[in-house]
């Protein structure tokens, strides 16, 4: 089993490749704790807050299927799985564990 790894923040992407769920967690870790934070953008006559940036948006595939981690502008963290419709895993838990849950036993 493999995953592969997507981080895609501003115009740069990474990719990596692990063995396990566990690795791949770590690496998402790794990116959040490097990312920074947002200050509010106004654009055309909109003001978007931090909270609705998406600062660094991490992607998980593997044999289980495809999730995500965004991080948005003002370091809160949202977990979802899917590709091109995202469904938002874990309300109200950590969200890497609702991950890692998700990567192991699929959708």
């Amino acid at each position: 089993m493999s995953y592969r790894v997507t981080v895609r923040a501003g115009s740069r992407v990474e990719r990596e490749r692990c063995e396990t769920v566990d690795e791949a967690i770590e690496i998402a870790k790794r990116h959040v704790r490097g990312s920074r934070r947002r200050d509010a953008v106004e654009l055309l006559g909109r003001r978007y807050d931090p909270g609705v940036q998406i600062a660094v948006r991490i992607e998980f595939k593997g044999p289980n299927g495809r999730a995500g981690l965004d991080v948005l502008g003002d370091g809160g963290l949202v977990a979802y799985t899917g590709r091109l419709v995202r469904r938002t895993v874990g309300e109200g838990e950590d969200p890497y564990e609702a991950l890692a849950h998700k990567l192991s036993v699929g959708p």
